[in-house]
C-alpha cells in the first residue's frame, strides 16, 4: 500500500524542479518547493494545490536555507525526500573564468546542495528514514563540450558527495541517490538560465567558441521530456532499492559507458607503471 510521503524539492520555478512538484502532488503526496522569487508564480502554475507550500529560499543564503526546512517540518511534520535540484551551468574555458565566477558556480551547485542536506538530515535521522536525491549530470561522468569543465567539476563534487553520504547514512535508514540527467527539454541552456564567462580568449575560439556557438542552437532541440523523468524520480522515491547513481536519457547512459572504457583503456595502457610504486618487501634474515 502507498505511503503519502513528504517532499522538499529545491530550485522548482521551473524545470525539472517543477516538474517533480507537478508528478509528487499528482500521486498524492505533499510538497515543500522552493523558489529564488516570485513564489505566487509556482502557486498559480499548480493552481494553488492544497497539499503545496512553496518557500523563498537561496540555496546560498544558510539562514534562508535554515528558515525554509523549518517551514516545512511546520507545514506537514517531516521531509521524506529531498530533491537536490537548485543549480545552474557556467559556459567558459577554466583559464577564462574569474575566481567570483568560480566561487559562484560551486556556492550553488555544491555548498548550496550540502547547505539544504545539513539542514534536513537531523530531521531524516531522527525518524531513521528519507530519500536524499541529488541532481548531477552526463558531464557528471564526462567533461565530452569544452566550455563546461567547471560545470562539470561542480557535478563530479556531487557524484563524491552522493557517493560518500550513501556509506554514511546507509546503517540510519537513509538512502542517496545522485541522479544525472542528459539533455532534456528545459532551460538549461536558454540565454538567462546559464551564466556566461565575461572574459573571452582567443586561444580558445577552435574550442570553446564552437560551444557558445552552439549553444543556442541546442536549447529546444533537446531529446529528453522532463516530465517523463519527473516519473523516474517518483519511481526513485518509492524504490525499497534505489541506485546510489542513476544517468537518466540515452546520452546520459552512453557518457558514463563512454567513462568507464576510456579509463580502462588508459589503465590497462598504464598498468606497468602504475602498479610499479609498491615498496618491494625484503626478506627478513
Amino acid at each position: 500500500m502507498k505511503t503519502q510521503k513528504v517532499w522538499f524539492v529545491t530550485g522548482a520555478s521551473r524545470g525539472f524542479g517543477q516538474e517533480i512538484v507537478r508528478a509528487a502532488l499528482a500521486a498524492g503526496d505533499e510538497v515543500v518547493a522552493t523558489v529564488r522569487k516570485q513564489p505566487e508564480q509556482l502557486l498559480a502554475a499548480l493552481e494553488q494545490h492544497p497539499n503545496l507550500e512553496v518557500v523563498v529560499m537561496d540555496v546560498t543564503s544558510g539562514p534562508q536555507v535554515q528558515a525554509a526546512v523549518q517551514q516545512a517540518v511546520q507545514r506537514f511534520g517531516q521531509i521524506d525526500v529531498l530533491v537536490n535540484n537548485a543549480g545552474y551551468g557556467f559556459l567558459g574555458a577554466v583559464e577564462e573564468a574569474t575566481e567570483e565566477e568560480i566561487h559562484r558556480q560551486f556556492d550553488t551547485n555544491v555548498f548550496g546542495l550540502i547547505r539544504v542536506t545539513q539542514a534536513v538530515l537531523p530531521h531524516m535521522r531522527q525518524r531513521r528514514s528519507g530519500h536524499i536525491i541529488n541532481f548531477s549530470s552526463l558531464f557528471g561522468y564526462q567533461a565530452s563540450i569544452p566550455g563546461f569543465g567547471l560545470y562539470a567539476s561542480s557535478k563530479f563534487a556531487v557524484e563524491g558527495i552522493s557517493e560518500g553520504l550513501a556509506l554514511e547514512l546507509q546503517p540510519l535508514g537513509i538512502y542517496v541517490t545522485a541522479l544525472a540527467p542528459g539533455l532534456f527539454s528545459t532551460d538549461f541552456l536558454a540565454a538567462d538560465s546559464y551564466a556566461a564567462g565575461a572574459t573571452v580568449l582567443e586561444a580558445y575560439e577552435p574550442t570553446v567558441g564552437r560551444t557558445r556557438a552552439a549553444a543556442g542552437h541546442i536549447h529546444g532541440n533537446q531529446p529528453g521530456d522532463p516530465a517523463k523523468l519527473a516519473k523516474v524520480v517518483l519511481l526513485l522515491a518509492y524504490s525499497q532499492a534505489p541506485p546510489v547513481h542513476l544517468p537518466v536519457g540515452r546520452d546520459a547512459v552512453a557518457a558514463f559507458r563512454s567513462k568507464v572504457a576510456t579509463m580502462e583503456a588508459e589503465v590497462q595502457a598504464w598498468e606497468s607503471v602504475a602498479v610499479s610504486t609498491d615498496r618491494t618487501t625484503e626478506a627478513v634474515a
